[in-house]
């Protein structure tokens, strides 16, 4: 049985479980979830000794919120830690608006979110996109007065650059930058990760298993089933998915060597790359959860390294993460 290991989310920031869970596969991104499974996923990792949980409020315009507020009722407040994102209007169907950062805004999303949830305060309150009609110092202003009035408890960022993390930890110690990061996704490691690691910042990276991509269940021929948003991914595109399974066929090879699955390798890389960083899984079934969690036992030596980087060599993946427009709005 897997013992849950801690890491701190930067100098300033609180110690969490290695592991994180991703909530938001369990509203509606990847089609229909059962909500019963969800709730007995969130009791799951709670019981191994996972304590981060991360969720926006825009995920299915507030189901998620309530999800989670059902799945932690009766659950000690101290014993797990809330990542919420805000900032991205939403509207009916599938209307996305763009991110609406203004301090005014910030406090109006932090109220809803609160009720939602059923707490008194949020642990890491993060801005999901950089709004470029606001300066992020004023939207850092107004979550250090939620902070100052112990509504929120450490500011996070999301999905932006070396420069807006510089801007925004001058105002406000920032704990943590919400990334994505994987085998196909290393963009961060340029910049933006040397800078974080400058300042003492943590990083808590998603797409870890790229949506499923290089989880090792996702096969050639297979499609996205109703409301489920890698229908529109570029890297899931006809062309690009082919390609990048290849990928994974090489590193099903590495995995079977190491007598481990391909998730668990893909997930124990990127919490080799630094103590500083804490993979966040959105498993949505305890099938899923349960396979990811020995991820964390798994001791990557430089020849394992060396044996992964060749079977998925940085850069060799095909196609955006987002479709355009989504694209358009990530700043990392």
């Amino acid at each position: 049985m897997t013992t849950m290991q801690t890491r701190k989310l930067g100098s300033t920031g609180p110690t969490v479980s290695a592991l994180g869970l991703g909530a938001m596969g369990m509203s509606g991104a990847y089609g229909e979830a059962d909500r019963a499974e969800s709730v007995a996923t969130v009791h799951a990792a709670l019981d191994a000794g996972v304590t981060l949980i991360d969720t926006g409020d825009f995920y299915g315009m507030g189901h998620n919120e309530m999800l989670l507020a059902e799945a932690l009722r009766g659950r000690d407040r101290d014993s797990y830690q809330l990542s919420v994102k805000f900032g991205m209007l939403r509207g009916p169907g599938s209307f996305f608006g763009g991110p609406d950062n203004r301090p005014e805004a910030v406090k109006n999303f932090l109220a809803y979110s609160l009720t939602r949830l059923g707490v008194d305060h949020v642990d890491i309150y993060r801005p999901a996109r950089l709004d470029p009609a606001v300066p992020i110092e004023e939207t850092v202003g107004a979550v250090k007065e939620m902070i100052d009035a112990g509504y929120v408890r450490h500011l996070g960022l999301s999905e932006v650059d070396a420069e807006t993390i510089r801007r925004a930890h001058a105002v406000h110690p920032v704990v943590d930058l919400q990334i994505e990061y994987s085998l196909i996704f290393r963009a961060v490691e340029a910049d933006v990760l040397p800078t974080l690691r400058e300042l003492g910042i943590g990083l808590t990276a998603y797409g870890v298993l790229a949506r499923g991509l290089i989880s090792g269940h996702w096969t050639a021929g297979h499609s996205a089933g109703p409301g489920d948003n890698r229908a529109a991914s570029p890297r899931f595109a006809s062309g690009n998915v082919e390609h990048n399974l290849e990928l994974v066929a090489a590193l099903r090879q590495v995995a079977e060597a190491k007598g481990c699955t391909v998730a668990q390798l893909a997930i124990a890389w990127v919490a080799a790359q630094g103590n500083d960083i804490v993979p966040l899984v959105g498993a949505r079934t305890r099938e899923r959860l349960t396979e990811a969690l020995p991820a964390l036992d798994l001791s990557l030596s430089s020849d394992d390294l060396a044996a992964i980087e060749r079977a998925v060599p940085a850069g060799a993946a095909r196609g955006d993460r987002y479709p355009a427009a989504a694209m358009s709005q990530v700043r990392s």
